[in-house]
């Protein structure tokens, strides 16, 4: 069997590769072509075009790199021609991918969807698209499935979430805490993990706010994530001598010795959670892209513990409310054995009963294999 996919950024990169180890178990002679990263190399092949070309955040930038774009999507539809794949599997990227769910219907290609876009915040009528065009959604949140029933009248596949299994793979072969430290030449310390995002854009704007909030606690040590497509020397530049240490590609292993975290919206606060670690959700974007944003999106939280839950379970600094002093009172409240703390990670329980046991990517697996036969 031939399978095409498409993946665009970094998250997609991880659930993708997982997935196709999980098909490749069940049938191991399974081709892939496919766009994404490093993760998926290392199960097979090469990618046809790597994430680090592809993600683009934001309205801004996405305008000023549209003749790119629409390269790609021009591309992307001759190659999966010349390929005639037996599916088209799509992993998140919806700006992209909803484009080639719509060039693959019609061409007769099934069209797998893997994590919904996110139709229940924004651009509802995408749901009714999802549905005239996409053979198999499989979605990643609890509540997906009976939206997209009662909104759309349309039967979808929820799986649980992803993130369970990449969490729980890599602790059962995780590094000890002194290993850790030793290997990255950090002190005694609590760590304070910052994750200011993968685009240098987001991180021009959140991680010099991080840093000065931190310099309020010199009793925990610092660590930034790096994204992997980043080269040290670009966050030395950004943090301008403030103090930090810089782990690139090993976020894991950093939120799994963090005593407390600041966080960039989006996956990682769900990452964050899952490994148990309090933390301050960290949003601001430019004044036009937020504004946009603002009128578009229509649900009350930006990242996935408090949207999951459908209740306040982390704090979310969002644009102008993320400050310095702002953050620093966040912060005031999480670390040290506090009430806040703790009535955090006991909603962390609460979270993680809620999104199940894992396996994801095996169910998925048996799911679009059982279709393509």
């Amino acid at each position: 069997m031939n399978i095409y996919i498409i993946a665009g950024e970094a998250s997609g990169d991880l659930h993708a590769a997982n997935l196709m180890k999980a098909i490749l178990e069940k049938s191991p002679e399974t081709k892939f072509r496919y766009w994404g990263g490093d993760k998926m190399a290392a199960i097979q092949g090469e990618p046809v075009k790597h994430i680090k070309d592809l993600a683009f955040m934001g309205f801004i930038e996405v305008v000023a790199n549209l003749k790119t774009i629409l390269g790609n999507i021009k591309f992307c539809k001759k190659d999966i021609l010349a390929n005639k794949p037996d599916a088209l599997l799509l992993v998140d990227y919806p700006g992209f991918n909803m484009r080639i769910a719509a060039f693959a219907k019609e061409h007769n290609i099934p069209v797998h969807y893997y994590i919904s876009p996110s139709v229940w915040a924004w651009k509802p009528k995408r749901g009714w698209k999802m549905k005239s065009m996409v053979d198999e959604l499989y979605c990643i949140l609890p509540f997906e499935k009976a939206f997209y029933k009662e909104n759309y009248n349309m039967e979808v596949n929820y799986v649980g979430h992803p993130l369970l299994d990449a969490v729980q793979n890599f602790q059962s072969e995780a590094v000890s805490e002194d290993q850790f430290k030793k290997e990255f030449n950090l002190d005694d310390r609590p760590i304070i993990a910052l994750l200011p995002g993968s685009r240098k854009q987001e991180i021009k704007i959140k991680l010099p706010i991080m840093l000065e909030a931190a310099k309020k606690y010199p009793a925990y040590q610092l660590i930034v994530a790096g994204a992997p497509n980043l080269s040290e020397a670009f966050y030395q530049e950004v943090a301008a001598g403030r103090e930090m240490k810089w782990v690139s590609n090993r976020t894991y292993d950093m939120l799994n010795n963090s005593y407390a975290a600041m966080v960039t919206s989006g996956t990682a606060t769900l990452e964050t959670a899952l490994f148990n670690v309090p933390q301050v959700v960290c949003y601001k974007g430019s004044a036009v892209s937020y504004q946009i944003a603002k009128r578009l999106v229509k649900v009350d939280y930006i990242s996935l513990p408090n949207l999951i839950m459908n209740q306040k379970v982390v704090t979310e600094l969002i644009q102008n409310d993320l400050t310095v002093e702002k953050l620093q009172a966040e912060l005031d409240l999480i670390l040290g054995e506090t009430a806040e703390r703790k009535a955090m990670l006991a909603d962390y329980q609460k979270l993680f009963e809620v999104l199940g046991a894992g396996g994801a990517s095996k169910e998925i697996a048996s799911l679009l294999l059982e279709k393509m036969k």
